[in-house]
């Protein structure tokens, strides 16, 4: 298929206002995808390449995508794909400048609806509204397959592409070889959010258990006999980064397991390092061993999906439970069963001081939905703001180009003057919001560099965060995590802004 059919069509599906027009617009170039490009238009219309990360950096991506686009339509999807795969190869010496050229050339074959559609892909932010819950019931259309087969088919598989591929080329039978199977990761159950441990007690009807929200990093640890893996969110195999609970893991009772939970480092006051000193572990080849006893990391486990040749997915949380603690009773993540509300409020009072980020609440009769966000588990933890300075903007790419988007956020800085950044975000906004910043904060430009509009600190806005972490990049010394646009406070004026001795008082409770 040719790239340009399929940006048509993601197009159209952006266009598109309603779930199963989406849904119908999807099935239809499924249907018409040859069987070696149907994984890879999966992936493209989700907004993702088949290789993850590619290994080409924000200038890369800039520079490669100014070149003149061609005439005429001549990539097809697996030339895209086989440069991508031929660019997140290349290694050794001079391989940037080697990714870079061939990026470039990649580029100059596409047209310039193509090369829209790739900047965007590259970038992150092909958002037509494609979610992987719409693309599977295109797949399910397509192939003539009820919704929930397939679905249930990409949640075991971890890979909705290729269940796509064997659904579309195999039809049903061809959908039974997707099963849970040791040592493939499934996709894992997401939660949704509530506002009070009360709103979530509501919503399950009080037949919950409560859990402490551990920010770690989550893991999925497949056991086999001695053989012991563990996987990330993204199924990403780091058993190598973790010897510590590999060995724990291994002498669990259990002959066969696959278990669900947040690997985090802890203090030795047991409270949570914060989220990036953990990471620090994941993602090393070198010092992996040095690394586990100067940093080491403890396992909480929340949940089991197989004991002992048993699927458990499909039971009751209640008796997941009761299996998870039989089998790894030191690693349980705390929790109380059946709460009332006051309760419930106290345990994650409880959480919080203890340093993790809140409670989940979850459903004790509910299945085990992988790959799904649903109200069977919510998350609740306590929303921290904070008005900052817009001090600079950056231009946006693809759907947000010609706008002012990531915003540079700045405290007053009441003992020196002037202001502190804490970081960027281009999250939480609006077209409308879009439109109206980019005509204000161009009023204000002071300056500019080619990516860049520097303004006078004079715009507030309202910022969510998550939790304040350390930074070697910016000078004071600290970030927001997970920073996001609740509003613009015209109410206030820059000397109004929350100084960066606020954020300091908050560092030591989140770092």
């Amino acid at each position: 298929m040719r790239l340009l059919d399929l940006v048509t069509v993601s197009d159209d599906v952006g266009r598109a206002s309603g779930r199963l027009d989406k849904i119908a617009r999807l099935a239809d170039v499924l249907k018409r995808c040859s069987a070696d490009d149907i994984a890879i238009a999966v992936a493209f219309l989700s907004g993702a390449t088949r290789q993850g990360r590619v290994g080409a950096g924000p200038a890369s991506i800039l520079a490669a995508s100014a070149a003149a686009p061609a005439a005429d339509a001549s990539l097809n999807l697996t030339d895209v794909d086989a440069a991508f795969s031929t660019i997140q190869t290349t290694t050794g010496k001079g391989s940037t400048s080697k990714r870079g050229h061939a990026l470039a050339d990649l580029f100059a074959r596409a047209t310039a609806a193509e090369q829209d559609f790739l900047r965007r892909l590259l970038f992150g932010e092909l958002r037509q509204g494609a979610l992987e819950g719409v693309l599977a019931d295109a797949v399910a259309k397509a192939a003539g397959l009820p919704a929930a087969r397939v679905r249930r088919a990409a949640m075991l598989a971890g890979d909705l592409g290729v269940v796509a591929a064997a659904a579309l080329t195999g039809g049903d039978a061809a959908l039974d070889a997707f099963s849970v199977e040791l040592m493939r990761p499934v996709q894992p159950m997401l939660a949704d959010t509530a506002d009070s441990v009360e709103d979530a007690l509501t919503q399950l009807a009080g037949n919950a258990v409560l859990e402490f929200k551990i920010d770690g990093a989550r893991i999925q640890v497949h056991k086999d006999g001695g053989d012991v893996r563990i996987f990330t969110r993204s199924l990403n195999d780091v058993t190598a980064s973790a010897p510590e609970i590999v060995a724990a893991v291994r002498e669990l009772p259990a002959r066969s397991l696959i278990l669900d939970g947040e690997a985090i480092a802890l203090r030795s006051d047991g409270r949570p390092h914060p989220f990036q000193i953990t990471m620090r572990r994941f993602g090393r080849t070198r010092g992996v061993d040095a690394g586990a006893t100067d940093l080491p990391l403890t396992p909480f486990f929340f949940d089991c999906l197989y004991c002992d040749g048993r699927v458990l997915m499909d039971d009751a949380l209640e008796r997941r439970l009761e299996v998870l603690t039989s089998v790894a009773p030191a690693f349980l993540v705390p929790r109380v069963t059946r709460p009332t509300v006051s309760d419930g409020v106290a345990f994650a009072e409880l959480a919080i001081e203890r340093g993790h980020e809140g409670v989940m609440a979850k459903g004790l009769d509910a299945i085990y939905a992988a790959g799904r966000r649903g109200s069977a588990w919510l998350k609740i933890k306590p929303v921290r703001t904070l008005d900052l300075v817009v001090l600079a903007a950056e231009w946006g790419h693809g759907r947000r180009r010609g706008w002012l988007s990531n915003l540079h956020l700045g405290s007053r800085d009441q003992e020196n003057g002037g202001f502190v950044m804490l970081g960027k975000t281009f999250k939480g906004m609006t077209d409308a919001m879009l439109a109206s910043q980019t005509e204000q904060l161009l009023a204000l430009e002071v300056s500019r560099d080619p990516g860049t509009v520097y303004v006078r600190p004079a715009i507030v806005v309202e910022i969510a965060f998550n939790d304040v972490q350390q930074s070697p990049v910016y000078a004071g010394g600290l970030a927001l995590r997970f920073a996001r646009v609740v509003r613009y406070r015209p109410d206030k004026t820059a000397a109004d802004a929350d100084t960066i001795e606020t954020v300091r008082a908050l560092a030591p409770k989140m770092i």
